[in-house]
């Protein structure tokens, strides 16, 4: 079993997302509860790179009674179990993608209308590792991402060339 820690099915890799949170939140002491459980399935479902805005308005669609204080508790308690990451791409806005059993890579962040794009590149990887080592430098985690613009902002509006 991929469990590490005290035990717990929050630190179990293997167990389900719904499990690992409700470990977590009866860890805590705190109450489950069945708009909790439609947020974190709807967040799960939407895929990654979500705004609490965003969520709340998927959310609503099934259940109106839902507040954002309930999302925004409710996205904490899935980036403290390690089930979602919180992202900050530039915009002011945080947003949160899942974070279990999903591969590293990196994002393209379109400057002009927000699309981000996932990628991986083993390349950039060796080379980032390479790098490192060369400064005896001991790498924990990282992050790469380039801002630009997409094709499409590109199509649509072209840069001037300035003399």
């Amino acid at each position: 079993m991929a469990a590490t820690g005290r035990g717990g099915a929050e630190h179990d890799e293997t167990a389900s997302p719904s499990a690992r949170l409700g470990a977590y939140i009866e860890e805590r002491g705190l109450k489950h509860s069945r708009q909790r459980e439609r947020i974190a399935q709807t967040f799960f479902d939407m895929g990654g790179h979500v705004t609490v805005e965003q969520l709340v308005v998927r959310c609503r669609r099934d259940d109106a009674r839902i507040s954002v204080a309930t999302v925004y508790r409710t996205m904490k308690l899935l980036a403290e179990c390690g089930l979602a990451s919180a992202r900050q791409f530039g915009d002011g806005q945080t947003r949160y993608e899942p974070a279990a059993g999903r591969a590293h890579h990196d994002h393209l962040i379109c400057t002009s209308c927000g699309e981000i794009v996932e990628f991986a590149n083993e390349r950039i990887e060796t080379l980032q590792a390479l790098v490192a080592r060369r400064h005896g430098f001991e790498v924990e985690s990282h992050r790469l991402e380039l801002y630009g613009r997409c094709a499409r902002c590109k199509a649509a509006r072209p840069r001037e060339v300035r003399p």
